[in-house]
């Protein structure tokens, strides 16, 4: 049985070149791996298809890991895996293993003490925070909201306090289509002087990126449905 090293493969954010965002090793990296864990069978055999087009596809072996798969058949898949010489881990978006089920794969990697390559990519929470200006000494990055409304605001409020009493910056996505209502909700329920931060399709020609108080961005009218974004606030 080989000691595989585990490559963690970034993909691209939306309909961009690859030169644009992703250096050549992602290329290279492609090109001597044919076992990959991806979030979508589809959208992986795609990206790789635009990163390296000779590629063979009917060489892919491709294990669909998502928030769907169990333990049990992670760890069979991987132990599959274990007789590779590389292992590829793609998202369907950005960086693999951050906000993405490919964690698990990593954890599997680290108990078996493989050897763990990340590839330098795009990745949308850090460059929203880059691009903020916000805190970016002090963050959390809190994923989804309850999609309850009661408890969405008492979250809110919440991570508000939690923001000024620590002096840190908030970090959240939402699924696309609900992105309006949850920008609605962060006007309604953050105090006026919170600052608060919009930035949506990073890295694409529709790049906006905003930076505002509450009280600022109730003047604005801006249409988030089905865009994919970050938000961040800070309370100050």
């Amino acid at each position: 049985m080989n000691n595989p090293t585990i490559y963690l493969i970034p993909n691209l954010l939306g309909e961009t070149s690859i030169e644009k965002v992703l250096p050549k090793e992602v290329k290279l990296c492609i090109e001597k791996i044919n076992y990959f864990f991806v979030e979508n069978e589809k959208n992986a055999r795609a990206f790789i298809k635009k990163a390296l087009p000779e590629k063979k596809q009917s060489d892919l072996i491709l294990y669909t890991l998502n928030k769907h798969s169990n333990d049990v058949e992670i760890e069979n898949q991987f132990k599959e895996c274990l007789k590779e010489k590389y292992v590829g881990v793609i998202s369907d978006a950005g960086c693999p293993a951050i906000a993405d089920p490919g964690s698990k794969i990593v954890a599997f990697a680290h108990q078996h003490k493989l050897k763990i390559v990340p590839v330098v990519g795009p990745n949308s929470i850090l460059l929203a925070l880059m691009s903020s200006g916000l805190n970016g000494q002090n963050f959390a990055f809190n994923g989804y909201l309850p999609i309850n409304s009661d408890k969405k605001k008492n979250a809110i409020n919440f991570f508000e306090k939690k923001s000024n009493q620590e002096q840190q910056t908030q970090i959240f996505i939402e699924t696309p289509y609900r992105n309006n209502q949850l920008f609605s909700t962060f006007l309604e329920i953050l105090h006026p002087s919170t600052m608060l931060c919009v930035a949506v399709n990073l890295t694409l020609k529709q790049e906006f990126i905003l930076t505002q108080n509450v009280k600022q961005w109730k003047k604005e009218k801006i249409d988030l449905h089905k865009q994919p974004a970050i938000f961040l606030f800070h309370k100050y």
